[in-house]
């Protein structure tokens, strides 16, 4: 980071001192400098900035700062998340070709797919690979980069590009928002690129997450809940989507 960056970034943070966010055209003016010189101030891993839909914000403002840890999200729900992936794993056809999000979700739909011949899964995400690692009869094609411990996957600017280059059946995918206005939305900015390279490519799309993830806003949003072919919730999330007439004929009970 050159000290021109530094300058600009302080100039940021002192403009934020008192929470909130900043649009990127006023920070631009603030700062006398285009748009495109301040994303790539704030693309680097050490800046104290990030930037939100739009609109930057303190990496260290409670408000917007990611929290989550794959560790404790795995037991949270394994009952529920267990029912749902059984109910997903029923859209898999022998021969197909999936695409597995990352997260703890759908990590027990791959016990179901045991009984599925000749499956091939694409996933960015080590948990997922290493349970797909424990059936022979799968095939496994895990995307590469750098990888990010914090939700045990890889982040690489190649990812949608290979995710794209492949026949995907059926895009099994996580959300930590889903919100009825909003959309999908995940906590990690890396995890975005190969979602949507998902939805793009897949010839159907799955949803799949319990009702904790309902009526919440992540900072980086995918898609919107018009981008799932079907979607596989339960309690409050089912109850909400089914209020939801554009999404409701998409909704599986578990």
């Amino acid at each position: 980071m050159n000290q021109r960056s530094i300058q600009r970034q302080e100039r940021l943070l002192q403009a934020l001192a008192g929470g909130g966010s900043l649009r990127l055209a006023d920070a631009a003016i603030l700062c006398g400098v285009s748009e495109m010189t301040l994303r790539r101030d704030v693309s680097t891993k050490d800046s104290p900035l990030m930037l939100m839909g739009g609109h930057l914000v303190r990496r260290d403002d409670p408000h917007f700062t990611p929290v989550y840890d794959l560790e404790t999200q795995q037991d949270r729900g394994a009952d529920i998340k267990a029912r749902l992936c059984r109910r997903a794993s029923g859209y898999v056809e022998d021969g197909d070709t999936l695409f597995i999000d990352c997260g703890t979700t759908l990590v027990p739909m791959i016990a179901e797919l045991a009984s599925r011949r000749d499956l091939t899964v694409v996933t960015y995400a080590l948990n997922v690979a290493n349970a797909v690692s424990h059936f022979d009869g799968i095939r496994l094609i895990l995307l590469g980069g750098v990888y990010q411990g914090v939700s045990q996957s890889f982040d690489g600017e190649d990812i949608a590009r290979q995710v794209r280059g492949l026949g995907i059946n059926r895009a099994f995918l996580s959300a930590a928002g889903v919100h009825a206005a909003r959309g999908l939305s995940c906590f990690h900015f890396h995890e975005v690129a190969p979602k949507q390279a998902a939805i793009e490519t897949a010839a159907q799309r799955i949803l799949v997450f319990d009702d904790s993830k309902w009526g919440v806003l992540r900072p980086a949003f995918f898609g919107a809940l018009i981008d799932a072919d079907v979607i596989i919730t339960h309690g409050e999330g089912a109850a909400g989507l089914s209020r939801t007439p554009e999404v409701a004929s998409r909704l599986v009970h578990p």
